[in-house]
């Protein structure tokens, strides 16, 4: 998949309308790849480096070069990076057009964001920009209802990609459970073309939920947290076929949700959450040897 521009020419209507999601996709189960061996994936633990009160806490974190942001559904928090002291702070209006924000990455001189309509159905997704300054509400792009709940959103490789989810209960597609979960690439307009779907190691780590969190390290690695458990996931892209592959497990001090890459070289720091105790966190995670 590395380096992919574009896509042969569609020879069929099912291929056609698979790509543009207008079928479902066909035997989820029966697409996954035979199962890694606990033997196969590392076990590795991350390095807590500091954590700071944050009121917004309840959903993600994202970090630029001087400042972390706390995210919650229609609330976000910017605080110093140095010392964790609250800086400004945006809050949406209750009922208003702002439900349910995941993540947010700082890019294109903006605060992007993933938002969805969670757990309201048919799901609705969308991607809100906010200044990184003054976290005035910039635009909105909207994908109207496709598969899933979008989380997260990423660049990688002159791609944009995106994460949505699939639950068991409370929010989920009815006929479909976490396994429904998918990782989409896009182009630069936002136009498919191409997907995953995850591994049973790490569906069965997540389950009930989904992935709440995504992003790629400077590893390449696709890096994805659950909902509650204190563990991160490093993933690659496949040579063949549509699974990604689990390469490593690491041990995380803070509960799933979502995380972002500190701009800082490669000193693979990130910035996460806990939600139960509402602090910010960043951690140093291990290097992953990939020979």
């Amino acid at each position: 998949m590395a380096g992919l521009t574009g896509l042969a020419p569609v020879r069929s209507f099912k291929l056609f309308a698979a790509l543009l999601g207008l079928m479902a996709p066909v035997g989820v189960a029966s697409q996954s790849a035979a199962p890694q061996s606990a033997a196969e994936i590392l076990q590795l633990t991350a390095e807590e480096i500091a954590r700071y009160p944050a009121t917004e806490a309840g959903q993600g974190a994202a970090v630029g070069p001087h400042h972390f942001y706390a995210i919650v559904n229609y609330a976000i928090g910017r605080y110093d990076r140095a010392t964790g002291e609250v800086v400004n702070q945006w809050r949406g209006e209750r009922g208003g057009p702002f439900v349910h924000l995941n993540s947010c990455k700082l890019r294109d001189a903006a605060l992007i964001c993933a938002h969805s309509n969670f757990p309201a159905l048919p799901m609705t997704s969308s991607i809100e920009r906010f200044d990184p300054v003054t976290l005035e509400h910039l635009d909105s792009h909207s994908f109207g209802t496709v598969p899933g709940s979008l989380t997260w959103l990423d660049r990688y490789e002159g791609s944009n990609w995106a994460g949505f989810a699939e639950y068991d209960e409370k929010g989920g597609t009815p006929g479909r459970d976490h396994r429904w979960t998918q990782i989409v690439r896009y182009d630069e307009e936002w136009q498919r073309i191409g997907g995953y779907i995850l591994p049973d190691s790490v569906l069965s780590r997540m389950a009930p939920y989904s992935a709440s969190g995504g992003a790629f390290g400077p590893d390449g690695l696709l890096y994805l947290s659950g909902h509650g458990r204190p563990e991160l996931y490093a993933l690659r892209l496949p040579e063949a076929g549509s699974v990604l592959e689990h390469i490593a497990t690491i041990a995380v001090p803070f509960e799933g949700q979502a995380f972002a890459f500190a701009p800082d070289d490669n000193d693979r720091i990130v910035y996460a959450i806990s939600r139960p105790n509402r602090d910010v966190v960043s951690v140093r995670l291990p290097q992953i040897d990939l020979e």
